[in-house]
């Protein structure tokens, strides 16, 4: 009869999923006559996915990555100088891009896993990847530099990825949500997630169990490069320049607190913290910002800092626990412990 049960409850997942998806596809078309509401809902889908492939590297495997602007920074320079300098699609761009990221996730990540370097100074050494690379695009003038660079405009154009309004920039930061999601989901539930998650609670045990931590956390970063770098060359295309402050160490900490806020290894709980936390923040700094420029950078600090104390798993595990009371109130069933 439990089996039954818990056979039901996971059917029903998907069926919110479903729900949700369906909302989010609906979203644009009641706020297409505020081009301010579509960024906003654009923005809060684009940190829901750094959030959410953040998760592979960081709630699965345990290491406390910040170096998200950096991956973001090299797929918007690369797909942005691919357009600007050889018209070439940013459909092309955006994989080259992810590209580029996951050689440099390799190359930093390498020699930090092969000689095991874990927790804060993983930490910091991602975080240093993200100045290094924002300092070499600024003296690097052929590509970078101190002035934006601005991708050709057109009215409305497919193959150079520009249009008039953002309602297509949130679609496509849609689908990358569903596939980072996806594979989030498809992670959990294959070896490597399993390995990641071994890894993330105790490292030298699982290495003790046969477990390899330098390829599973490289496969891991990889996957989370490649995310990010994809998700870079579409935010060129969606503010209509390059430039080396993309590289932002302030973007990196946003995306690795959201990861955590969300709850490390559950696979929605990143995107919620997103949906709630950057929806808030931005309100916050609309509303705000003009009159007391720094205080939605305390009242957003000081609801972090609430959930922090009194959900510290996050507010992904809040979303199951309210979920498994509703089940037992509407269903008589037994709360998960």
């Amino acid at each position: 009869m439990q089996n039954l049960q818990t056979m039901k409850q996971k059917r029903s997942i998907p069926y919110t999923a479903i729900v949700l998806f369906i909302i989010a596809l609906v979203l644009p078309i009641l706020f297409r006559r505020s081009q301010y509401n579509l960024i906003l809902l654009t923005t809060v889908v684009m940190y829901g996915v750094l959030a959410t492939s953040w998760n592979i590297i960081g709630g699965m495997a345990g290491q406390f990555d910040l170096a998200a602007g950096a991956y973001l920074g090299l797929g918007a320079f690369t797909s942005g100088t691919l357009l600007i300098r050889w018209d070439i699609t940013p459909w092309l761009g955006m994989p080259a891009g992810g590209l580029i990221a996951i050689g440099f996730a390799v190359l930093i990540g390498y020699p930090l896993f092969r000689f095991r370097v874990r927790e804060v100074w993983y930490a910091l050494s991602s975080a240093a990847l993200v100045s290094v690379l924002r300092v070499a695009f600024l003296m690097w003038e052929e590509v970078g530099g101190p002035t934006e660079r601005y991708i050709p405009y057109h009215d409305w154009s497919f193959y150079h990825l520009r249009f008039s309004s953002y309602i297509p920039f949130y679609y496509i930061m849609l689908i990358l949500l569903v596939i980072a999601l996806f594979i989030n989901h498809w992670l959990s539930r294959r070896k490597l997630g399993y390995y990641l998650l071994a890894l993330g609670d105790n490292e030298d045990a699982a290495e003790i169990l046969g477990v390899n931590a330098q390829a599973c956390k490289l496969k891991a970063l990889m996957i989370y490069a490649f995310i990010g770098g994809m998700v870079g060359g579409l935010y060129a295309c969606l503010y209509g320049f390059i430039h080396p402050k993309f590289f932002s160490n302030t973007m990196s900490l946003e995306v690795a607190i959201l990861g955590i806020v969300g709850g490390m290894g559950i696979t929605y709980g990143p995107l919620l913290a997103a949906a709630i936390l950057v929806s808030m923040r931005e309100f916050l700094r609309a509303s705000l910002g003009g009159q007391m420029q720094s205080l939605y950078l305390g009242i957003y600090s000081f609801v972090l800092i609430i959930i922090v104390l009194f959900k510290p798993q996050g507010l992904g595990a809040l979303l199951r626990d309210i979920y498994s009371r509703l089940n037992y109130i509407f269903r008589k069933e037994s709360p998960k412990p």
